[in-house]
């Protein structure tokens, strides 16, 4: 895409043109509730990358690809709650403040079979410590059987690494679930992403950064009391980039959650 238009490959010159790039992420997370107001979660991502795009030298297009599976950045949250009832309504009020970090735990030097190093976008870390704050209100309704939640979260890099900063994030979520029957619930959400561009003589700041917006319909299913099996697809209603980008005409997250 360019501004919030698709274009064609090579539509518009670069020093490289991009075609292609599949993400797949393995996210493994903890969160542990010291009592009910205080709560902290760890989780630990694993990048499997696959892309590939055209480098224009001197005249000749040179295919260039990296394939990867890596360790990514950790991050570390920290969670101060409250809660709220009002038993005239039957509802249940949850607020509170998330704050901690993201680690540079990533690799950042991965390469090709070439031995050409990846752009720093690409690569599974940033090498950069970024502090998240963020607040949410989630609202529980047992006599309707639903619940709705609003969040927003920032993060932003403390330093550059090698000459590399990434880009501030803004997230602002909002969405509603509804219980089928004791096992099965359905979810709706939206999602809004404001990135900013990447700073540094090794990042791309004429082709980073941009304004997205997304709904997620989703699904879950208690195997147990203890177990949940839930299901996002996001597809993407306005997207808005800063010069020439990929970006993805769907994303889809599978995941399993449990209590012990």
């Amino acid at each position: 895409m360019s501004g919030g238009s698709k274009i064609g490959f090579g539509q518009i010159p670069r020093h490289h043109d991009e075609l292609k790039s599949t993400s797949r992420n393995w996210v493994a997370g903890l969160d542990y509730i010291f009592n009910a107001d205080w709560g902290v979660s760890v989780t630990a991502p694993v990048v499997d990358r696959d892309h590939t795009h055209i480098h224009n030298h001197r005249g000749a297009q040179l295919p260039e690809t990296w394939r990867f599976t890596e360790m990514a950045d950790a991050r570390v949250i920290g969670r101060r709650q409250w809660m709220a009832e009002q038993k005239d309504s039957g509802t249940l009020s949850y607020y509170g403040l998330n704050f901690g970090f993201k680690l540079p735990t990533g690799s950042r030097d991965i390469k090709n079979a070439a031995g050409d190093r990846a752009e720093r976008t690409l690569q599974p870390g940033t090498g950069t410590t970024d502090v998240i704050l963020g607040a949410y209100y989630n609202r529980v309704m047992p006599l309707s059987d639903s619940s709705w939640f609003v969040q927003g979260q920032w993060q932003s890099a403390l330093y550059s690494r090698e000459d590399y900063k990434p880009g501030d994030r803004l997230t602002l979520d909002a969405g509603y679930r509804y219980e089928l029957s004791d096992a099965f619930g359905v979810m709706l959400q939206f999602n809004a992403l404001k990135r900013w561009r990447d700073s540094g003589s090794q990042a791309e700041p004429s082709d980073t950064g941009g304004m997205f917006l997304f709904i997620s319909p989703g699904v879950s299913y208690a195997v147990t009391k203890a177990a949940q099996l839930y299901c996002y697809l996001q597809k993407p209603i306005h997207q808005h980039v800063n010069g020439v980008q990929l970006t993805a005409n769907w994303s889809a997250v599978v995941g399993v959650s449990a209590k012990f």
